[in-house]
Parts: structure tokens; sequence; C-alpha cells
């Protein structure tokens, strides 16, 4: 399941498109039956997010994204301004 951003038009001359970008990904693990979180690089390349562990619960891990302790889902800006859409792969 990977969750994007997406960002409404921010200046006329790039068109009336939204922008989106994927913020994180969450895997599911069926041998464990665990959900683990995974934070994108610049290189748009994914990583297992430390400090959340593989879970049964898939919303803890989405109320990790959400509070983003470090700062590396959604960095300074406030995400309550864009919109998160969870897409299955």
């Amino acid at each position: 399941m990977t969750i994007l951003e997406y960002r409404p038009p921010w200046r006329a001359d790039y068109g009336p498109n939204w922008t989106r970008f994927p913020i994180a990904r969450l895997r599911y693990t069926k041998t464990r039956r665990q959900w683990s979180l995974y934070w994108r690089d610049r290189n748009l390349r994914f990583h297992l997010y430390e400090p959340a562990p593989a879970t049964s619960s898939v919303e803890d891990l989405l109320a990790e994204v959400d509070r983003d302790p470090t700062g590396i889902f959604w960095g300074s800006q406030p995400h309550h301004l864009c919109l998160a859409i969870y897409f299955c792969d």
C-alpha cells in the first residue's frame, strides 16, 4: 500500500493539475502476518522505517505516518493542507 500526497496547483503557469508524490509505503508479510512501514528517499526508493517496528495493526503505522516524529514523511510543512490517499500496489 502506497501513501500519496496530493496538492492543488500552486502556480498558474504549471496548469490546473494536482501534483501527487509518494510519501510512504506499507508492506504486508503474509508468513508473519505483520505490516512494515517504509519511507521514501529523494531518489524515490523506499527504505524500512526503523523507529516503528513491524506490527499486525496497520492503524498503528498509519498513525506513525500522521504523527511523523522524525519529519521524514511530511517534513516541516503542515500536512493538513494536503490530501493523503492510500493505494494498494
